[in-house]
């Protein structure tokens, strides 16, 4: 169909609200032609859109055909896989709670068991409910920490993490077979009011409502992850936090937790209720340094040590703390993610409990100052694609071979996981640990801060950053594609005076040496080009696998902060002109 075509399709479908009417009448040709033009990315972190009408929009519409694509490819692997069933979360972001008990019923209907979330939950509390269920699958309502006009719908494998693109490729074939309209559903009344608070209630044949009685496993489950009880004991209740959830579902579980330790947490207030319309920030994501300003403006008044913030879903965290001056400064993902590796690696030599085979999993684009600090340790560092399920397939793997113990894994997009309870980031489990942290190093006279700065001056000054340039139009990802083409077919000699070593092509799998010699990299194949300087600084292009967006990184050590954040400045600008 043509875009008019399908914008008369949806017009004439007899299932639009009013609201729905309204709104597409009121749409220009140029909104008709991007809303109706092309349908929905669907790929292995599942949809995310902006909320409005139309095929190349998030809406209940896109929602029911993708879960009845889901519901064919499941009913396609046996009767077991719909008898284990689908565990299904969501977040506080508009109409999540509509899309959850719309997928629900849709799956109902196609005799597939669904446990459903009596509440909002985070995406770790979903990837938990997988494995102990024992599903064959699961499905998050969320568009993680985008703008509020964004929603999403992320699909899981039976080993929690993100499904795999095999199988991802084969629900695309199912869904693209199938109408935006006349979606059958299971025939019952579902909404959040008539859910919230049961437990183990069973709505329908196929519906089980959850809640309670998964959550209190959880919280026992990531409670054993504890490294430092004695140091929570001593000074857990003098140490002050100050906590935001940005109006998301961390509100509940991160709360608990440390209530659960016993670590005193101040949570901001005004940040504290589900708000779709996330009032309080311009963006509710911890990566955005306003994002964390009203939770270090009550930190300064009340005296806090620490500030922590966890983005609408639960899966990012950020954090600030006090500086040799007493100011607080905003600490990034992979200062974070290095802290937590540390302290892992510490106590568990310290306790006697690190494996020979102690294993950390990072992403091509995160610090290499985790890879210092993992051998410091005698564990062994191993770098995958960017994207959490890939840390999840390196622990599958190795509990199957017990090759490797899982320690820890994270990515520089402030998204961390400690523990294999879950197979996707858990800032849950990273905000307790955390705050355990603070507190190991007040009992010990040291501070977070004080660790960072000791951490960079045995390693050195490591500093990364990145940009994202955007496409807007319906071309965007064909115009992403073509730079990437021309990147790919450069000859990069010197970056901003440093000579280059190595060029990394991901979708071919070569590294290419700068002296002409070629061997294959051992990742899967993926849109991403990686050049490593000869001075072990690196920088990597490659789009976004969700939005028009073409990212750049670049990392750089140096003997001061100051050095390596200039490096890093010079690299940018010259990736820039170069991609330009």
């Amino acid at each position: 169909m043509t875009y008019l075509e399908m914008y008369d399709h949806f017009l004439n479908s007899g299932e639009l609200t009013a609201e729905e009417k309204e709104r597409m009448a009121s749409l220009t040709d140029s909104e008709k032609k991007e809303f109706f033009s092309i349908p929905l990315e669907f790929g292995t972190a599942g949809m995310r859109g902006v909320l409005d009408i139309g095929t190349n929009r998030m809406n209940i519409y896109n929602v029911r055909r993708a879960t009845l694509g889901l519901a064919k490819f499941i009913n396609s692997l046996g009767k077991e896989a719909a008898k284990k069933g689908i565990v299904i979360s969501y977040d506080t972001r508009r109409y999540s709670s509509e899309f959850a008990c719309a997928a629900a019923k849709v799956l109902a209907k196609e005799g597939i068991k669904v446990y459903l979330f009596e509440n909002v939950r985070p995406v770790p509390m979903c990837s938990f409910a997988i494995r102990y269920l024992n599903a064959t699958g699961g499905i998050m309502i969320t568009a993680s920490h985008n703008p509020k006009q964004y929603n999403g719908y992320k699909v899981y494998g039976e080993d929690g993490a993100q499904l795999s693109p095999e199988a991802t490729a084969k629900v695309v074939e199912y869904i693209n077979k199938l109408d935006y309209f006349n979606i059958p559903e299971c025939e019952i009344k579902l909404n959040a009011e008539l859910i919230k608070g049961k437990d183990n209630l069973k709505v329908s044949d196929n519906i089980t409502i959850i809640g309670k009685s998964v959550d209190d496993v959880y919280f026992s489950t990531i409670n054993k992850l504890s490294l430092s009880p004695e140091a929570v004991k001593e000074v857990g209740s003098d140490i002050k936090i100050v906590y935001t959830p940005l109006h998301g579902s961390g509100y509940m579980p991160v709360t608990t937790i440390l209530a659960h330790m016993g670590i005193k947490v101040t949570v901001v207030s005004e940040q504290a209720k589900p708000d779709t319309e996330f009032s309080t920030v311009r963006v509710p994501n911890p990566e955005e340094p306003d994002a964390l300003k009203m939770a270090i403006e009550l930190a300064d008044k009340i005296g806090s040590d620490l500030v922590i913030g966890t983005d609408p879903d639960c899966d990012r965290m950020g954090v600030a703390v006090r500086n040799d001056k007493g100011e607080f400064v905003l600490l990034n993902g992979n200062q974070i993610g290095a802290l937590l590796l540390d302290y892992i690696l510490k106590r568990n030599k310290e306790n006697g409990t690190l494996p020979k085979n102690a294993a950390v999993v990072k992403t091509i684009v995160t610090t290499e100052l985790a890879a210092d600090i993992a051998r410091s340790y005698g564990a062994e560092i191993f770098d995958v694609l960017t994207g959490f399920k890939f840390i999840g397939e390196k622990i599958k793997e190795w509990e199957k071979t017990n090759e490797h113990t899982f320690m820890f894994g994270y990515e520089e997009s402030y998204g961390y996981l400690s523990g294999t309870h879950a197979r996707d980031k858990d800032a849950v489990v990273s905000a307790m640990l955390f705050a355990e942290m603070a507190c190991y190093y007040k009992k010990e006279g040291a501070g977070i801060y004080q660790t960072l700065i000791y951490l960079f001056e045995k390693f050195g000054y490591y500093n990364e950053r990145s940009v994202s340039i955007t496409y807007g139009g319906l071309d965007g990802m064909e115009k992403m594609k073509n730079i990437m083409e021309y990147a790919r077919a450069q000859k990069f000699e010197k970056i901003a005076g440093n000579e280059v070593a190595a060029s990394l092509d991901l979708v071919k799998g070569i590294r290419r040496k700068s002296d002409g010699a070629e061997e294959e990299i051992k990742l899967p194949r993926t849109n991403a080009l990686k050049l490593i300087l000869k001075n072990g600084d690196w920088i990597c292009i490659r789009p976004s696998g969700t939005e028009p967006k073409l990212k750049i990184y670049v990392a750089a050590k140096a003997p001061s902060m100051e050095q390596s954040k200039e490096i890093c400045e010079r690299y940018l600008e010259e990736m820039k002109k170069i991609l330009s």
